[in-house]
């Protein structure tokens, strides 16, 4: 690998003990050897440790597979979703890399540039019922492919929305910007809650640019010129995006949102909160204990409602040989089956990846008329998927820490200036575009 790529990469963390309760399987032999029988073996390496529906569905299609044919055995080993990303960057360093590889989608750019992901050999009529957002692309070829997406929306009760008289928006008719900035008046102005939202601001990592960027778009500013690449100039510290970080800021100081949240989300559920904002997976827990819950899409700006899409997705590494891509791509396409997309939904609350499986999924979240529905929707005509670049995982670094300084009290504009002149320094030297 070339000293210029892992100036790119933040910190390479040494792999450590991998964890292997959650797979059906463990390695018999290193990464290339053979399976049982002679058969072709394959590494894979998931995020979902811990996640017990997760890991269910993921040992399920790996026996299935393994037990579908002669020629090819899977075997798996999770992490948790924490320590994940080290683990990789580590293992790459070290040439050390599974073949079949987990990987969260923004990142999947950046993990190619460097190398260390080769093209999946998937086509597109292989992924044709599959959303946009499931499907990770680089350089004109499919990389990756999710069973599942997520997406950001509004969780609240229609007898709140009843006792302040807001309609209920739709993907169609979202809130505009007047609107909301009405209904959260009013909404304080009751003296029933302790806040009038909750943005989730508790919550680290991805979060922030996966949740805020989106909010950000939708006053017409962006993480970076998507034209081009090359420079986050003009756009990340344009007259839209400072609005909406002048915006987003006041939201904490005018007494609208609270800087801290508990972990589990708790506040909507105790009717602390009249608004919360979060991703589809709170839907499950949210309906357990509000029989008028509504999901809603995010504000209008100015440029659209816009919501954050694009999620772990599976791809292959520079460590498959040449039989083990043949086998890894079948694993693929065997595991793109309907009937696994619909398990994922059912144990994730998230989105499923195919329309089709909806019809296969057992809580009925999705389909027509089904009470989920309007976040497939949402991702469809509003989701935005985070800049499919190299320099990817540094912008997110950048937006996250800056965005923080705004809310906890600097000024915008001299804030986003110093963010830009920092992603643009990083995609100068790296050279991604190269």
């Amino acid at each position: 690998m070339k000293s210029k790529k892992l100036k790119a990469l933040a910190v390479l963390a040494v792999v450590g003990p991998l964890a292997l309760a959650g797979c059906s399987q463990q390695a018999k032999s290193p990464e290339g050897g053979g399976g049982e029988g002679g058969k072709t073996q394959m590494t894979m390496w998931t995020h979902s440790a811990g996640n017990e529906g997760e890991m269910k569905v993921i040992a399920q299609m790996i026996e299935d597979f393994n037990g579908s044919q002669e020629n090819y055995e899977v075997v798996c080993q999770d992490f948790p979703q924490a320590a994940y990303n080290d683990s990789v960057q580590g293992a790459a360093a070290s040439g050390d890399l599974p073949c079949i590889l987990d990987v969260d989608g923004p990142i999947m750019p950046n993990w190619a540039w460097n190398g260390w992901l080769v093209p999946s050999g998937l086509t597109d009529a292989d992924v044709e019922n599959f959303l946009p957002s499931t499907v990770g692309r680089y350089d004109g070829q499919i990389y990756s492919v999710g069973y599942w997406d997520a997406t950001t929306l509004i969780f609240t009760r229609s007898s709140i929305l009843e006792k302040v008289g807001a309609r209920v928006p739709t993907v169609e008719q979202p809130w505009t910007a007047e609107e909301f900035a009405d209904i959260q008046k009013k909404l304080k102005d009751t003296g029933d809650y302790e806040y009038v939202i909750d943005w989730g601001p508790g919550w680290a990592d991805e979060w922030w640019p996966y949740a805020y960027a989106p909010l950000m778009q939708s006053f017409g500013g962006d993480l970076i010129d998507r034209n081009t690449f090359e420079s986050a100039d003009g756009v990340l510290n344009g007259a839209e995006s400072v609005k909406f970080a002048e915006w987003f800021q006041a939201q904490f100081a005018d007494g609208y949102a609270p800087k801290s949240n508990a972990q589990d989300r708790t506040e909507f559920k105790e009717g602390k909160v009249a608004l919360q904002y979060n991703g589809v997976w709170a839907l499950s827990e949210n309906s357990e204990v509000y029989d008028d819950l509504l999901m809603i899409p995010a504000p209008d700006f100015g440029a659209g409602s816009k919501a954050g899409v694009g999620s772990w997705q599976y791809s292959l590494t520079n460590s498959c040989s040449d039989a083990q891509k043949t086998g890894a791509l079948e694993y693929l396409k065997f595991t793109m089956d309907d009937k696994y997309i619909a398990q994922f939904s059912d144990v994730t609350s998230l989105i499923p990846a195919t329309t089709t499986a909806w019809e296969q999924t057992e809580k009925g979240f999705f389909g027509p008329d089904k009470p989920a529905q309007i976040a497939a929707t949402i991702t469809e005509a509003n989701g935005l998927v985070r800049p499919p670049t190299p320099a990817y995982p540094v912008i997110s670094r950048i937006f996250d820490k800056a965005l923080r300084d705004i809310v906890n009290g600097s000024d915008p504009k001299g804030t986003l200036d110093q963010a830009v002149s920092e992603v643009d320094t990083d995609v100068k030297s790296a050279g991604y575009n190269k």
